[in-house]
C-alpha cells in the first residue's frame, strides 16, 4: 500500500532564510537542492515534505560548518508560530493542561514528530522523537523541536522559568555554549532520550488569563481538521512503539491495551493501513538505531537496551543479520559488502 508524504507546515522553516544568509548561505540555492521553492514560505501554511526539511536543516548545518543550526533557527520561535493551536494554547488554565492540547493537535503541525509527557512524581517529562521513513541524522530537527518546546514553555511560563533537564540522545557538540545559552547549565548529551524534564508544579501553576474570546471558534476549526486527517490508529501505535522501546517494555498486547482495543483488532486496523506490528516495531527499531550508532556515543549495551533488547548479544545478532557487519566495523567505515546504512535498511 502507498503511503502518502509525510508533511509539515513552511512555519516550521520560519526565520530560515534570516539565518541561511547571516551564515553565508544563499537560502534559495539549498532549499532548491531538497526540492522546495521558496515561495513555499509566503504561506506558514503551506505543506511541505518532512524528508526535505529534515535534509535541508542537517545541509545546512554541514554547509555552514556549525552544529547548532536547528537550535539557532528555534531561537526566535513564538507561540504565534503555531498558528490557530496558538489561540487555544494561550487560553489554558495552566502549562500541563495547554501540552495536553498541543498533543491533540501536533499532528496537524508536523506528521513525524512525536511528544510523549510522562508524569514522575515531582517532575513531568516531555519526550520528542522524530520518525522519518529514511536514513541520515535527525540531529539539527530534534534540537529544532526541543528548542520550539521550550520556547512554547518559556512564554507560557515566563522568561524566569527553567526545566530542571534538557536532553539529547546525540553527541555532544565541540562547542555547546548555545545550548547553555538557551537552555541553562542542566544540558545533557548521549542521554536516554530526547527531551525536556520540567518540575511538575510548575506546569500546574494557573497560567495568567489570557481571553481572547476566539478559542472556541479556534477549537472547532482544529476539530474540523482533526476529523478530515487521515485515521490516527497507525500513527499512534507509531508513538507508542517510540515511547515503549526502550527497557524492552514494547508488545503488541501493551500497544493495543493503551489504544483501547485488543491485539486483534490492533492487527485489523494495522493491516488495513498495509502495515503489521513488527513491520512497525522492526522500522522504529532500524531507524533509531542508524541514529543512535550514528549520533551517539554509546556502548553496546546501551544501544541494546535503548533497543528495546534483552542484553548486547541478541542485539549484535539482530545487527549482523540485518547489515552483514558488527556496530564497531559501521562505525570504523568499515561495513562488509552489501551492507547498508542503518536507518536506510
Amino acid at each position: 500500500m502507498h503511503r502518502p508524504i509525510q508533511v509539515i507546515r513552511s512555519a516550521s522553516l520560519s526565520g530560515y532564510v534570516e539565518l541561511a544568509q547571516s551564515l553565508g548561505l544563499n537560502p534559495q540555492a539549498m532549499m532548491a537542492q531538497v526540492g522546495l521553492n521558496l515561495r513555499c514560505l509566503d504561506d506558514p501554511e503551506t505543506p511541505i515534505s518532512v524528508l526535505a526539511v529534515r535534509q535541508l536543516l542537517e545541509s545546512s548545518a554541514q554547509a555552514a560548518g556549525v552544529e547548532d543550526f536547528g537550535l539557532q533557527l528555534a531561537r526566535g520561535r513564538r507561540l504565534s508560530n503555531l498558528g490557530p493551536i496558538s489561540i487555544v494554547l494561550r487560553e489554558a488554565p495552566t502549562a500541563r493542561q495547554a501540552l495536553d492540547t498541543l498533543g491533540r493537535y501536533l499532528r496537524l503541525l508536523n506528521a513525524s514528530l512525536l511528544t510523549h509527557i510522562e508524569d514522575h512524581a515531582d517532575v513531568v517529562i516531555i519526550r520528542e522523537e522524530v520518525l522519518i521513513e529514511a536514513g541520515g541524522s535527525v540531529r539539527q530537527s530534534i534540537e529544532l523541536a526541543i528548542g520550539v518546546m521550550f520556547r512554547i514553555l518559556r512564554e507560557l511560563l515566563g522568561p524566569g522559568w527553567r526545566p530542571r533537564q534538557v536532553c539529547f540522545t546525540h553527541r555532544a557538540p565541540l562547542r555547546g555554549d548555545s545550548h547553555s545559552q538557551l537552555f541553562g547549565s542542566a544540558v545533557e548529551f548521549n542521554s536516554a532520550f530526547n527531551g525536556i524534564v520540567c518540575a511538575a508544579r510548575d506546569l500546574t501553576a494557573p497560567l495568567p488569563d489570557r481571553e481572547s474570546g476566539l478559542s472556541p471558534y479556534a477549537r472547532r476549526f482544529l476539530e474540523q481538521a482533526l476529523s478530515d486527517a487521515p485515521g490516527t490508529t497507525l500513527g499512534s501505535a507509531r508513538q507508542l512503539i517510540a515511547a515503549l522501546l526502550p527497557g524492552g517494555r514494547c508488545t503488541a498486547d501493551q500497544v493495543a491495551q493503551l489504544l483501547g482495543m485488543n491485539r486483534r483488532t490492533l492487527h485489523r486496523h494495522l493491516e488495513a493501513d498495509g502495515a503489521s506490528f513488527s513491520s512497525l516495531l522492526h522500522t522504529i527499531r532500524t531507524e533509531f538505531a542508524g541514529r543512535q550508532i550514528r549520533d551517539s556515543d554509546r556502548s553496546l549495551a546501551e544501544l541494546a537496551e535503548l533497543l528495546g533488547f534483552s542484553g548486547p548479544s541478541p542485539f549484535a545478532y539482530w545487527f549482523r543479520r540485518q547489515y552483514g557487519c558488527t556496530v564497531s566495523q559501521w562505525r570504523a567505515g568499515r561495513p562488509a559488502t552489501g551492507s547498508s546504512d542503518p536507518g536506510n535498511g
